[in-house]
């Protein structure tokens, strides 16, 4: 397989340029993944990093393609009307005083 040799910017890999793998399409992944062990032997931390190109000539042509930081690290993705929410607050029936007896948030206890 082809690779080519990707720069990271920010967090803990920033100035450090890595050979990453291509697709068939000759663009490396949308999403790189580092996982970092943890010193106490729990469950490793996850590094993710976001792909987006690195800059544009003046003629217009994209020179390449650079990984930034992504401190949430949240896994992107489509949104389909059918997916359950990302967490319990995008739920609307969860929203405290938004109308009276909405719901179990609205009771006391």
């Amino acid at each position: 397989m082809k690779s080519e040799d990707t720069p990271f910017e920010g967090g803990p890999m920033d100035g450090r340029v890595l050979p990453v793998l291509l697709g068939p399409t000759g663009r490396p992944p949308k999403t790189y993944r580092i996982p970092v062990p943890d010193a106490a032997g729990g469950p490793p931390t996850v590094l993710v990093y976001r792909l987006v190109p690195r800059g544009h000539s003046r003629m217009g042509i994209q020179k390449g393609w650079k990984y930034e930081y992504d401190p949430e690290g949240k896994i992107g993705g489509l949104k389909w009307p059918w997916s359950k929410p990302d967490r319990p607050n995008d739920r609307p029936n969860d929203r405290l005083n938004d109308g009276p007896n909405d719901g179990p948030a609205d009771t006391e206890g």
